[in-house]
């Protein structure tokens, strides 16, 4: 049956090309000088050549001109660290490839461009009854950018990581080939999760989650330190499809570790007061006044960040259930605030997440009670628990528990202690995100990523050149194995 095309959604345009070259002869637009680029982060900018193809023709022409210091694509920018950064080299931004062409609602699949937000998604699918099936901390990732990070959500315990609701994309490599690369193949699983490195994703299908409503039924509790919230989230996690927990990492002795425990199911039509079905599947984001451009240093210390999190963590329902939000609330607040990065003044900050393995356990007790005791100021603290692990070689996500944390760049002496905290998670057989780091050592990223050989391996296969580079593959020597010998990790 012939797909349903939404109307007003960006549609217009052709579908994508399945040739297997691109034009040659393009013009493409190019800043003429270097710009500075960083990660949302704001830890670390270089500068770049920054192109912002407006079609795969263009998207081909920029590749091919992007010189010794190579290119990667970058979407909105998101990526905390340097994944989307090329110092001295070309940065493609993808965000002017913005189409959604075909919605097929018989099959539940959408076809998209790869600078397609997942806030546009939104947009256009949620009136219809479809919902994105993965969703991050932020609405404001594009789908490229998705499948690049294989990023993941509150569901993943049971839903997995983006990569696994996406069927195929298209694929521009080193040589200006355009190729459609299906789920169980090498180069998918290769590109999932690979940062950008095998390639530009140019548009991809994506299988989509039908909703009655665009409101999430929320339950909140609060757990009084980290063993009863790792309890609880270990028994009912099978019975709600979000689930999360925000942490006090400044709560010592008997508390540390405790949290506030948010559950969430969509929302049944039947569930809506009688106002709210009039309109079940509005979609209608509200925005906050932006971060001041300048705040004060230390201005997110210790004393006011224990006074907000001892706050937060009162001002929590003991047991609330069948709470209404809206999706915007459930899923990113921080997106109503513009700019919010820049509340942790012009030094930046530093998520750092990380993930051990059931069984574990103990590793995440001793890191938070290490980050407990040095008095780290984080307001920005998740648990979560994962599930069955994604096939894509360098995906974040394996079965256990992850802890993302935010921490003020400027605190003294945080390298060597996230270096420490590296080593745990290494000996764990842990590893640590590549989305959200600036600043792992190389010598440990085989330890964390099992198939970390066979990614550099087809990559030399697939681009000999080096094209598509970045600074996180510089600093973490991505493009071949390592040529010397991986030190034993500190027994310290």
């Amino acid at each position: 049956m012939p797909a349903d095309t939404t109307p007003g959604s960006d549609t217009g345009s052709a579908p994508p090309p399945t040739a297997r070259h691109a034009p040659r002869h393009v013009s493409v637009p190019v800043t003429t000088e270097a710009v500075s680029v960083t990660g949302w982060g704001r830890t670390a900018p270089t500068a770049a050549r920054l192109v912002r193809p407006r079609s795969y023709a263009e998207a081909a022409a920029a590749v091919r001109m992007c010189g010794a210091r190579g290119g990667i694509a970058r979407g909105l920018g998101r990526a905390y660290g340097d994944a989307a950064q090329n110092a001295g080299g070309a940065v493609l931004d993808m965000t002017d490839l913005n189409r959604v062409h075909t919605i097929d609602a018989i099959c539940g699949t959408v076809l998209c461009d790869a600078g397609v937000s997942l806030h546009r998604l939104m947009e256009v699918l949620l009136p219809l009854g479809w919902f994105v099936p993965v969703t991050p901390g932020t609405r404001y990732v594009t789908v490229g950018g998705a499948i690049g990070a294989d990023i993941h959500g509150k569901n993943h315990h049971g839903s997995g990581s983006f990569s696994r609701h996406v069927l195929s994309f298209e694929l521009l490599t080193a040589d200006g080939g355009i190729r459609t690369v299906d789920r169980g193949t090498p180069l998918f699983d290769a590109t999932t999760g690979g940062m950008g490195l095998t390639g530009v994703i140019l548009s991809a299908t994506v299988r989509l989650l039908p909703v009655e409503t665009s409101l999430v039924s929320v339950d909140t509790e609060r757990a009084t330190d980290l063993d009863d919230l790792m309890a609880r989230l270990t028994a009912t996690d099978h019975r709600h499809r979000y689930s999360v927990a925000w942490i006090d990492l400044l709560a010592r002795g008997r508390s540390t570790g405790r949290a506030v425990l948010t559950r969430g199911e969509h929302a049944p039509l039947d569930a809506l007061p009688a106002r709210a079905r009039r309109q079940p599947l509005a979609f209608r984001p509200g925005r906050l006044p932006a971060a001041p451009s300048f705040v004060p240093e230390g201005l997110l210390g210790r004393t006011t960040v224990g006074l907000f999190n001892e706050l937060w963590y009162r001002r929590a329902p003991r047991a609330r259930t069948g709470e209404l939000q809206t999706i915007p609330a459930f899923f990113h607040p921080l997106d109503g605030v513009p700019h919010w990065n820049r509340v942790y003044g012009r030094a930046g900050f530093v998520q750092y997440q990380f993930v051990v393995g059931h069984g574990r356990e103990e590793t995440l007790r001793r890191i938070v009670r290490r980050i407990s005791e040095r008095g780290c100021p984080s307001f920005l603290a998740v648990l979560k628990r994962f599930g069955t692990a994604d096939p894509g070689w360098l995906s974040f996500p394996m079965p256990g528990w992850t802890l993302a944390l935010d921490i003020p760049a400027n605190l003294p002496g945080l390298g060597t202690f996230l270096d420490e905290l590296d080593e745990e998670v290494a000996r764990a057989d842990g590893r640590v995100y590549l989305a959200k780091d600036a600043r792992l050592r190389p010598e440990l990223l085989g330890r964390m990523y099992p198939r970390l050989d066979e990614f550099r391996r087809l990559r030399a296969e697939l681009d000999p050149g080096g094209v598509f580079t970045s600074d996180l593959s510089r600093r973490l020597e991505l493009r071949e194995p390592a040529r010397r010998p991986t030190p034993p990790l500190s027994r310290s």
